[in-house]
């Protein structure tokens, strides 16, 4: 499978590698990611130069990575530093990938290693200068193909019928969808709903007795696969101004054609101090992507089997645009790295 890669991609969260390291395929590339002795994070593709036994089964210290079978040792570039049998030749050296920490993340690059500018990691950081009380996340190792699972942020008619109880209520079904394509390569979708009734999870934060509400979501996209929500509610009429809003992250990494690495976090600007209100978020949150979103999903690649989206011609809708929108963006940006 082809897969843009001159781009970041969020291999982890930061607090997932520590101090024996983690094992993770990406892109269909067994990785091993692990710490230098100065906490700075490396990474190496999986596998011994000399019979081929995964690194990530070794041992790390002192930001050297042993292999288990034979002895050899490997630092943060790759380079063997230690061959127990004999000289360190150059066929003993393994490849490694740009690694840089930021947002509570960890993001590597697939591509060319000269090309792999920090600068070009999108702004999130909302989730660091979040307090703790104040943010929660997640994460999902998800069978699906990942642009489903982006086409399935990036087409929010779902929580209508797969979230009614929580997400859904029926406003995002009744509003007409505006999707933007901008230069800097980001494509919104905003739904702006008016006077209509508001989903059952954003119910308490309205005043009692109240029954009709304005809300809002919006998404942006950038490639590969980061997308950035924000959504709130007021009561009908009401200002937006001050009414608190949430700001979410959804962000798909491919680890093979038929898996997604999901990772997910929620951030909010009010009632930032309570620890509870937040537990409870990221409880909902993860309930609901791992028994509703990712189970449709894993149904929907079983009947797609091996195939192509487009090979299978979807009977597209006007709901689609936005999903749409993004999987020729990304088909048009693969095909001119290829070329």
């Amino acid at each position: 499978m082809t897969y843009l890669r001159n781009c970041w991609y969020m291999a982890a969260w930061s607090d997932e590698v520590g101090e024996k390291g983690l094992a993770r395929t990406l892109l269909e590339q067994p990785v091993f990611l692990f710490r230098d002795s100065d906490g700075t994070p490396k990474a190496l593709f999986d596998r011994c130069p000399h019979r081929f036994a995964p690194l990530s089964i070794g041992d790390v210290a002192e930001g050297v990575v042993t292999c288990r079978y034979h002895g050899l040792a490997f630092d943060g570039t790759g380079g063997c530093v230690r061959n127990p049998h004999g000289p360190v030749t150059r066929a003993l050296s393994v490849a490694s990938f740009p690694v840089i920490e930021a947002h509570r993340a960890l993001w590597i690059w697939m591509g060319d290693p000269a090309l792999a500018d920090p600068a070009a990691l999108r702004d999130l950081s909302f989730l660091s200068q979040a307090p703790d009380t104040a943010f929660n996340k997640g994460y999902i190792a998800a069978t699906g193909h990942y642009q489903l699972f982006i086409d399935n942020i990036l087409d929010l008619s779902h929580t209508d019928y797969l979230h009614p109880d929580t997400l859904g209520g029926g406003s995002i079904t009744r509003t007409r969808a505006k999707v933007e394509q901008r230069e800097d390569g980001i494509i919104a979708i905003r739904w702006d709903s008016y006077d209509d009734i508001p989903p059952p999870l954003v119910r308490g934060k309205l005043p009692p007795g109240v029954e009709r509400a304005d809300s809002w979501t919006h998404v942006e996209w950038s490639a590969p696969g980061i997308m950035k929500l924000i959504n709130g509610v007021v009561p009908a009429g009401q200002p937006r101004e001050g009414s608190g809003t949430s700001t979410n992250v959804h962000i798909m990494t491919p680890e093979t054609a038929r898996t997604t690495h999901y990772f997910f976090a929620s951030t909010r600007d009010y009632a930032v101090d309570d620890a509870q209100l937040n537990a409870a978020i990221g409880e909902i949150r993860n309930r609901i992507f791992s028994t509703e979103d990712e189970p449709m999903i894993a149904a929907q690649q079983a009947r797609m089997g091996e195939a192509d989206f487009w090979s299978l011609k979807p009977a597209l809708l006007r709901i689609d645009e936005g999903a749409v929108a993004v999987r020729r963006r990304l088909e048009a940006l693969i095909a001119a790295e290829n070329a």
